[in-house]
């Protein structure tokens, strides 16, 4: 029987899981992912892109650098093997520039997705509660906007369905000015996977996958972080 993702992880005692693994573990739970490779070089980064295809995108991978974006960590929409050679110089430049003593495993790359509606599913345990899912509008409209519908885990379906129709941005999601609706079965489906997964997996603490990328083709993740607690 194959091993799981989370129990190599238990075995090397990580708790934080930045992409790549994180979209491993998604990826168990059943919650489609945007194919996602860690490269430790500008050569590896190069190779990747062009097996993956373009247009690319390439993020840090860092634990100590947790505002990517902020840091000069992400590069969108490059359009071939030279650009992606000076985006992984670039990344690799700025994060040293602003954070000396980082730590640096690499970068992940991804092909970029096109279209679709931005949203963010997130868990955290409460002290009270116990699990909660998190759902709403992602990207950077999730700090701007908090948006968002909560639910304790497990979900129902009806619980799942809720949460779409609770936020106010869901008129979005249903289709705005000539935008295609979403798949709302496949954002449904997604919630009701990662809360079954995370019942049956205690140590997950935490999650966040923002984006989540909806579009009437269903959904797509394309960035994700995790914590664990082995204790």
């Amino acid at each position: 029987m194959k091993e799981s993702i989370l129990e190599r992880l238990k075995v090397k005692g990580q708790s934080i899981l930045a992409e790549v693994e994180a979209k491993e573990v998604l990826q168990e739970a059943g919650v489609p992912v945007n194919p996602t490779v860690m490269a430790r070089s500008r050569e590896e980064a190069v190779s990747v892109s062009i097996k993956l295809g373009f247009p690319a995108v390439l993020k840090i991978i860092s634990s100590d650098v947790l505002h990517k974006t902020e840091a000069g960590g992400v590069r969108l929409n490059l359009t071939g093997p030279e650009e992606v050679g000076e985006a992984y110089d670039a990344i690799m430049a700025a994060a040293l520039d602003k954070y000396p003593r980082a730590l640096i495993e690499g970068v992940s790359v991804q092909r970029m997705i096109k279209g679709g509606t931005e949203v963010i599913i997130g868990m955290a345990r409460d002290p009270q509660f116990g699990p909660m899912l998190m759902f709403g509008l992602g990207g950077i409209l999730v700090e701007v906007l908090r948006d968002v519908a909560f639910r304790i885990i497990p979900l129902t379906k009806k619980d799942a369905r809720d949460m779409l129709s609770e936020i106010k941005g869901y008129p979005l999601l249903k289709g705005f000015r000539g935008t295609a609706p979403v798949d709302e079965d496949a954002l449904a489906e997604a919630l009701l996977k990662l809360s079954g997964f995370i019942d049956q997996h205690p140590e997950i603490e935490e999650l966040d996958i923002n984006p989540l990328f909806a579009s009437e083709g269903g959904v797509l993740a394309a960035d994700a972080r995790m914590v664990l607690n082995w204790d």
